[in-house]
């Protein structure tokens, strides 16, 4: 017991302290008795810091905190955020809408305990990627008070679900249809999302949950990066995100890379290492940071 309270009080102090602080599978949420967990990191200094909420993809199937998203925690720590990458429910178990239930308890739990690892409340960013990109999306265009965050950054996450759905059954040779289909059998893709089939129900429930269609005016900021050579969500699909907010009066920037495919750790060649700086600096211009 008092190696315990030793411990919990040297922690409580380094945070008091402005240490930098990395912890490891915090509980965040406990729906249905399952616990949630993020790993987080504060850096070193008073804060308040802008901080950032990671959720990775995986087809919403698979995936992990410690895995998909982690050429983020270096690029965030050495620019100066707090992070907090989270696992959230996936399938074949669960099914949509728990998985945005599960990131929108995390921006309420980053909000609730802000002060504690000196976090600007009002300077947090959700950042996904892929199928987390997707629950970004839908998350930064269905915000509510205490969900609303300061800014969104898709990566390669769809936006447009029927349509990209239809893509991949009408032109498969366009995508690596090997992979998409490892997660349908797994019940991630349209299954996700209670869509057995591509016939006018299952179309009427994918565009029911695309976050293209609730675009308005008023909404976050949103950053799309994605690889013009993406062969399992299509380019495309930032393109017209990009656009669709634009036309409501929404800001929306895109990042291309250029030659790049599905996975961020893919793009190792010296000229894809843009996104890296130009994502660091479009936050820091939007949220109003000093540079």
């Amino acid at each position: 017991m008092w190696r315990s309270t030793l411990v919990l009080t040297i922690a409580g102090a380094a945070i008091l302290a402005g240490a930098p602080l990395d912890r490891k599978d915090v509980e965040y949420s406990r729906p249905g008795g399952k616990p949630l967990l993020l790993d987080l990191h504060a850096p070193d200094g008073p804060g308040p810091f802008p901080a950032a909420i990671l959720v990775h993809g995986g087809g919403f199937d698979q995936g992990s905190k410690s895995t998909n998203v982690r050429p983020l925690f270096e690029l965030l720590t050495d620019a100066g955020f707090a992070w907090y990458s989270i696992d959230y429910r996936l399938a074949p178990d669960f099914r949509f809408p728990q998985a945005i239930e599960d990131v929108y308890s995390a921006i309420r739990w980053v909000k609730a305990h802000a002060a504690e690892y000196r976090v600007d409340a009002s300077k947090i960013m959700i950042i996904g990627e892929s199928a987390g990109g997707f629950l970004v999306n839908y998350a930064g265009t269905h915000e509510t008070p205490d969900t609303k965050v300061a800014a969104v950054v898709d990566i390669y996450g769809p936006v447009d679900y029927g349509r990209l759905a239809e893509m991949r059954r009408d032109h498969p040779e366009r995508f690596n249809m090997a992979a998409i289909n490892r997660h349908a059998a797994n019940g991630g893709g349209i299954h996700f999302f209670g869509a057995e089939q591509l016939d006018a129900a299952g179309l009427a429930k994918l565009r029911a949950i695309s976050p293209i269609a609730a675009v308005h005016k008023g909404m976050p900021p949103f950053l799309c990066i994605h690889g013009d050579k993406d062969d399992q969500v299509s380019y495309e699909q930032s393109l017209a995100m990009a656009d669709a907010m634009r036309q409501v009066g929404a800001a929306c920037e895109l990042i291309t890379v250029e030659g790049g495919g599905h996975g961020m750790s893919g793009w190792q060649a010296p000229e894809m290492q843009h996104w890296k700086p130009e994502m660091v600096a479009w936050l820091r211009k939007t949220l109003k940071l000093k540079q």
